[in-house]
């Protein structure tokens, strides 16, 4: 009976990677995590590593009781149902493959809010990746169409729009759209959807975040899929093209998702994640506010964790570990 399957798996603690260093390419050689073209870089010290959450067990390959019951006495492990991580009638690639967009959006959206942080301009490019079949939007977008505006207002981020479309209720949402190179003009009436377990104001579309880089900036990371690596992402562009060890020489750990306006979001698996950080030897962990009540009551020892809010917080809070100052630094309190 110890070794039937049940109806869960396991998180635990992946792989910790630091953006200021190297990992393996396809080809098993060393490159940089963060590679800049175009623009001076700096050495810099220290690490500003991404921190990672493994699953055990899948649909295919369910968790064994004798699995479980192990688990159930580690606390850097998590016990959830198969059908939180895995949705019914999705399979492991198919989660696979949304994962690796996530991620690919996380990076576009970590390069942007960099160079925005450090006062370069980057327009914003939001494209239709898929069409939900049925929604408001078929037969009126494609997918490759380009969102340049809302109800006459310039979109930058996928955030915005969202907060556009629900606004009207229900009323039609006139958006101006590029196709083929040519402008145009449409009107989707919104649907209730629900998202995130919330029913909102939806479009029937998935989109995704571009960013017209001045800078050409490539981020190397294989086999790790998701968002939660962006504000960590960008974290290590900020450093490596600011002269001087921002880091002064600390090693620190975080996780967030990242928005180019530099809005620093919630992530999963976050008490995973503070193991790994701990045990990957490092000193401090960067956690998203909104977080805070997971983190509390779950921190391992030898761990400081600071919460951040922004791009800009999570820069300053970097900048007062090196000088010594993190003790006065925010941390998740007990609400």
């Amino acid at each position: 009976m110890s070794f039937l399957p049940t109806g869960y798996v396991l998180e635990q603690p992946g792989p910790v990677f630091n953006t200021l260093g190297e990992v393996k390419n396809a080809d098993d050689e060393d490159v940089p995590l963060i590679a800049v073209d175009d623009a001076e870089t700096y050495d810099t010290s220290g690490s500003l590593s991404l921190t990672t959450v493994q699953v055990v067990g899948n649909r295919e390959h369910p968790l064994s009781w004798t699995e479980l019951a192990l688990a159930w006495f580690r606390p850097s492990q998590a016990i959830l149902p198969i059908d939180s991580v895995f949705p019914e009638g999705e399979t492991s690639e198919q989660r696979d493959q949304a994962n690796a967009v996530m991620m690919e959006d996380s990076q576009s959206k970590a390069s942007a809010a960099a160079l925005i942080a450090l006062g370069y301009d980057v327009p914003a490019d939001i494209s239709v990746v898929s069409l939900v079949d049925d929604s408001p939007a078929e037969g009126i977008l494609s997918e490759g169409d380009r969102i340049l505006a809302a109800e006459g207002e310039t979109i930058t981020d996928v955030t915005q729009l969202r907060d556009i479309i629900g606004a009207q209720n229900g009323d039609p949402v006139s958006l101006t759209i590029e196709r083929d190179g040519e402008t145009s003009d449409v009107e989707v009436t919104p649907q209730k959807a629900t998202l995130d377990g919330e029913d909102s104001w939806a479009i029937g579309v998935s989109l995704m975040s571009g960013y017209d880089l001045p800078i050409d900036i490539s981020i190397q990371l294989n086999n790790v899929g998701g968002p939660s690596a962006g504000m960590m992402f960008a974290l290590g562009i900020v450093d490596t093209l600011t002269p001087g060890e921002m880091t002064g020489g600390a090693a620190i750990a975080g996780t967030g998702t990242i928005e180019a306006d530099g809005t620093v979001g919630p992530i999963g698996g976050i008490r995973q994640k503070l193991y790994g950080a701990r045990d990957a030897g490092n000193d401090y962990f960067l956690a998203p506010a909104s977080n805070c009540d997971e983190v509390v009551g779950h921190v391992p020892d030898g761990l400081q964790v600071i919460s951040t809010s922004t791009l800009e917080e999570s820069i300053a809070a970097v900048e007062a570990i090196a000088q010594g100052e993190a003790e006065n630094l925010p941390t998740c309190a007990a609400s």
